[in-house]
């Protein structure tokens, strides 16, 4: 499972916010091909805001990505729940400014 942003357990989500301190930067879209106990994998948008001239003001643009989430453990809040802890994204057409075509994230508990 993934936790989001609110602390909430999610399974095959259809969205996942990425920004959580002020939701810039969200996954779209997603589908996934493959949900395991060690490993998803899935396409879906990278929805990224500009921030010009300033965040509010900022137009969201979407680039298309593969989705893969691993490194299970447990969930400090239900330890006898496995949660992803690594999502990786790979862009596949196009990327947000100063960002590299691999991206890694380290996910929350």
């Amino acid at each position: 499972m993934a936790v989001d942003c609110f602390s909430e357990p999610q399974v095959r989500p259809g969205d996942f916010l990425l920004a959580c301190g002020d939701g810039n930067n969200r996954l779209i879209a997603l589908r996934w091909s493959d949900w395991g106990h060690t490993t998803a994998v899935g396409r879906g948008l990278d929805a990224v805001n500009d921030c010009q001239p300033f965040c509010a003001e900022g137009t969201f643009h979407s680039y298309p990505v593969t989705v893969r989430l691993d490194r299970p453990t447990s969930w400090k809040k239900n330890p006898d729940l496995q949660r992803f802890t690594r999502l990786q994204l790979v862009y596949t057409d196009g990327t947000p400014s100063h960002t590299p075509r691999h991206v890694t994230y380290r996910l929350w508990d």
